[in-house]
């Protein structure tokens, strides 16, 4: 699982930056899945997984809430690209 995650994390950053630097929409929308994949793995780990000690709850706790500001985020920048193009 943490394979997994260290996976979505490393290719979510390649194509968010390729997506910012390069101005274009795909990159910034497969961002998007795979933040939404990691903010899964994040949630399993904090309410699914057997057995959690209270530090690894306060480290999930704060790895979600930057995981939703980076959805935010990267939902707001995909909307501000797109309605830019059509002007």
């Amino acid at each position: 699982m943490l394979f997994l995650y260290l996976g979505t994390e490393v290719i979510g950053l390649f194509f968010g930056t390729k997506g910012s630097l390069c101005q274009w929409k795909m990159p910034h929308g497969i961002n998007v899945v795979l933040t939404f994949l990691s903010t899964m793995v994040a949630s399993y780990y904090l309410l699914l997984q057997t057995s959690v000690i209270r530090l690894e709850a306060i480290m999930n706790s704060i790895l979600l809430f930057f995981c939703s500001s980076e959805l935010l985020l990267e939902v707001l920048t995909l909307a501000t690209s797109s309605s830019m193009d059509r002007t």
